[in-house]
């Protein structure tokens, strides 16, 4: 007999639900949420189970791994498209949702998700702490900026260790200011040596890694972003088309259609905002700081010409996610212009 299990996971427990080839409930329990336990509940209740699926979650990681190991086929699917068909129900519950989701395996109503693996999730982890580190500092320049501009005493345009001197210089002659001032600029180059430290281990894990360093003879990549979107990928077989990159990083335009309508909007800014942040910034580097011309850069500078420099630049940046994928799955470096391109 075909079983098919559902899985509403929680930080503590999981409710479980068995159900059959026509939907019937078989049994249902709850588990604290290991992957021990959840195993053994499965192996005693739904040994033959065909299908066991959960929602993408905070520990799906963790769980679909240590399970997977423990010889048990489970899938992840999309947490909005499980939400769309458990709305049906009346009554929200981790029971009724565990068996919304046993049915949904029961029907194949639903959507695979790709389950990146655990280096990928720690090179992200040391991505996210630095882009939090980031904005800290942007944050603490910003507010030191708007403590002195109140005062009519304004840093003006100053970066690294000449923000630092400007600071000092700005509110030597106020203590008051010095004693609000000061702690913020302390905590500043501090953040600043941590960023720095963590651009040095990435820069390391670049030049360590063949895929790396080929993504980054693509003009404007540098080590951030190439681990940053090799992380987000995971796995470049996923795709069978390299354009459905673009929009899985959301930098395609929206599309409504539904009788005489018919319009497409922005971009719809779906999936990884920080693997968009880089490609964005990429593009911005390649047409305006890179002096070699190459047909990317050509195409990008007559869009400028013709619909705006930013819009340009998303476009651009669309255009390098699907450059970098196709690389990534062909093995190739990037490839210049035979001759200098004409814009």
């Amino acid at each position: 007999m075909e079983l098919y299990v559902g899985m509403d996971v929680s930080l503590k427990e999981t409710s479980i639900c068995v159900v059959d080839g026509d939907g019937k409930l078989v049994c249902e329990g709850t588990v604290i949420s290991e992957p021990e336990a959840i195993a053994g509940f499965i192996k005693a209740n739904a040994v033959s189970a065909k299908r066991i699926g959960l929602e993408t979650g905070p520990t799906t990681t963790w769980l679909w791994h240590e399970l997977r190991a423990l010889g048990l086929p489970v899938i992840c699917i999309d947490a909005r498209h499980a939400k769309a068909a458990l709305s049906m129900q009346i009554n929200k519950s981790d029971r009724n949702d565990a068996v919304g989701l046993a049915r949904i395996m029961q029907c194949g109503w639903y959507k695979e998700v790709q389950v990146k693996s655990v280096s990928c999730h720690e090179t992200r982890a040391v991505l996210n702490s630095r882009a939090l580190l980031v904005k800290i500092k942007r944050d603490l320049g910003n507010q030191m900026r708007g403590l002195l501009k109140n005062l009519g005493l304004i840093i003006g345009n100053a970066k690294g260790k000449v923000f630092s001197r400007r600071v000092e210089e700005l509110v030597a002659g106020h203590p008051l200011l010095q004693q609000a001032v000061r702690p913020l600029l302390t905590v500043r180059e501090k953040v600043s040596r941590e960023i720095a430290d963590f651009d040095r281990q990435l820069l390391a894990l670049a030049r360590d890694d063949v895929q790396s360093r080929r993504l980054m003879t693509v003009p404007g990549v540098g080590p951030i972003t190439a681990l940053a979107f090799q992380a987000a990928i995971g796995e470049p077989a996923r795709f069978k088309r390299s354009r459905s990159v673009g929009a899985y990083f959301g930098l395609t335009p929206r599309r409504y259609a539904s009788g005489e309508m018919d319009w497409s909007g922005r971009i719809s800014k779906c999936g990884d905002a920080l693997v968009r942040t880089y490609l964005f910034e990429a593009a911005g580097v390649l047409l305006t700081r890179v002096p070699h011309w190459c047909a990317l850069k050509a195409w990008g500078v007559r869009l400028i010409k013709r619909i705006g420099f930013k819009k340009a630049k998303v476009a651009v940046a669309r255009k390098l996610a699907v450059i970098l994928h196709r690389m990534w799955r062909d093995e190739t470096d990037f490839q210049w212009s035979s001759r200098e391109a004409k814009a």
